[in-house]
């Protein structure tokens, strides 16, 4: 009888769905996941975690340049030349944020 009970109580207890994790740790601090922030090597970076699960650092994007994306011609090249639209890859490389920053 207690066993039925505490059967039926598992059954309506519903654990929280897990919300997407926000921040990791990545070399003893934490940082928020898949953010781009202002480069300290770069001009972008992002933490992500990689196919393995651990959190790494992202570097993208050249200093010196600017992203001119309100020119039409220029995003085209730019997302052609990068095969943005067909695979730009997984989150834990730079070209899939480099082609994020120009949509």
């Amino acid at each position: 009888m207690i066993m039925n009970l505490i059967e039926s109580a598992k059954s309506v207890i519903h654990a929280p769905e897990e919300e997407p994790i926000a921040e990791a740790e990545y070399q003893g601090r934490e940082v928020p996941l898949g953010k781009p922030m202002a480069g300290d090597v770069k001009k972008s970076k992002v933490y992500v975690k990689n196919d393995k699960g651990v959190v790494v650092k992202v570097n993208f994007g050249a200093r010196g340049m600017r992203i001119k994306r309100t020119n039409p011609a220029r995003k085209k090249s730019f997302r052609a030349r990068m095969h943005c639209d067909d695979n730009p890859g997984p989150r834990w490389k730079a070209n899939y944020w480099s082609c994020r920053a120009w949509e």
